[in-house]
C-alpha cells in the first residue's frame, strides 16, 4: 500500500486550492463546492465540482506513472508478437489535452461520451474538465442480462471509432459508464499513428475481455459478430493473453479463444 501511495502522489492542498480558484475565475463563478471522488486512479486526482464538472488534475507524478505503465504494455504487447503501440505524453497538460481531443472526436463519432469542457495548465499541471455524469454504473457493475443487451452498443460505438481509424488504447470495465441506460466510453489513451491496426485488433480483445465474465464468451463473440469480421476477431484473439494479465481483466481466455475459432470455422 505504501508503493501504492508513493507513485500516485500527494497533491498539497493549496494546488487543490488554486485550481478551484481558477476553475472560480474561468466560469466566473463567486465560489465553487469540490468533492474529491473515490476512485482507484493511479494517473489523476478526480473531483467533481459543483455537481457540474468532472475535472482530473494531473501531476508529474501522474505523469511518470504513465510512463512506466505505458512501457509495461509495450512489453506486453511485444509479447503477443508485434511492436509496441502505446505512446506516453510529454507533460501533464498534453495528457489532459489528448482526452479532451479524443472525447471530442469520439462525440462527433456518435459515441456517447462526457462533454469535454477544456484542457488548461496550472502550474506545470495539467487539468482536464468535461461534463459531470453523476449516478452511474461501470460495466463490471451491470447484471448479465443488462450487459448482454448493451453488448451491441459497445462493439458499435468501438466500430465507430475504428472505423474512423482510431483506437481507444485503454478499453476496460471502468472505462464504460452506463447511465439512465445510456453507454459513455470514457478515458481513451495515445496509441502510435503507424501501429493503429494492431491497436484496434487490441481493443477489440479489451471489450471481449471485459464483456465475457457477465456475458459468456458465446454472446461477446456474438455481439461483435455484428461490426467485425471473423478475420478481425481472430486478429484480436492473437492479444487475448496479454490483455488477461491485467490487473483489471479476469477472464476465461481459453475458453473465449474457442468461440472465435468456432465462428471462423463457420
Amino acid at each position: 500500500m505504501a508503493f501504492r501511495r508513493f507513485l500516485r502522489g500527494r497533491v498539497p492542498w493549496e494546488t487543490l486550492e488554486g485550481v478551484a480558484g481558477e476553475m472560480c475565475e474561468r466560469y466566473d463563478e463567486p465560489s465553487v463546492r469540490v468533492e474529491f471522488l473515490d476512485a482507484d486512479n493511479w494517473l489523476s486526482t478526480p473531483m467533481a465540482v459543483d455537481d457540474r464538472w468532472f475535472v482530473k488534475l494531473i501531476t508529474e507524478q501522474n505523469s511518470l506513472v504513465h510512463a512506466l505503465l505505458t512501457a509495461g504494455r509495450n512489453l506486453g504487447a511485444f509479447s503477443s508478437g508485434t511492436e509496441g503501440f502505446f505512446e506516453h505524453f510529454g507533460t501533464p497538460y498534453e495528457m489532459a489535452d489528448h482526452e479532451l481531443a479524443a472525447t471530442r472526436t469520439m462525440r462527433e463519432l456518435g459515441v456517447n461520451a462526457p462533454e469535454p469542457i477544456e484542457a488548461f495548465e496550472y502550474e506545470g499541471h495539467g487539468v482536464l474538465v468535461l461534463e459531470y455524469i453523476p449516478d452511474f454504473a461501470v460495466l463490471e457493475e451491470l447484471s448479465d442480462e443488462t450487459a448482454s443487451d448493451l453488448a451491441p452498443v459497445v462493439f458499435d460505438f468501438l466500430h465507430r471509432m475504428h472505423d474512423a481509424g482510431l483506437a481507444h488504447g485503454d478499453f476496460r470495465a471502468e472505462n464504460v459508464l452506463v447511465a439512465d441506460g445510456e453507454l459513455y466510453f470514457i478515458d481513451a489513451t495515445n496509441v502510435r499513428d503507424g501501429a493503429i491496426d494492431d491497436a484496434r485488433s487490441y481493443d477489440l480483445a479489451c471489450a471481449l475481455g471485459a464483456l465475457t465474465p457477465l456475458t459468456g464468451g458465446r454472446r461477446a463473440v456474438d455481439a461483435a459478430t455484428d461490426h467485425y469480421t471473423p478475420a478481425e476477431l481472430l486478429a484480436a484473439r492473437e492479444f487475448l493473453d496479454f490483455v488477461n494479465i491485467r490487473p483489471d481483466h479476469d477472464f476465461e481466455a481459453a475458453g473465449l479463444k474457442g468461440e472465435i475459432e468456432k465462428l471462423a470455422e463457420q
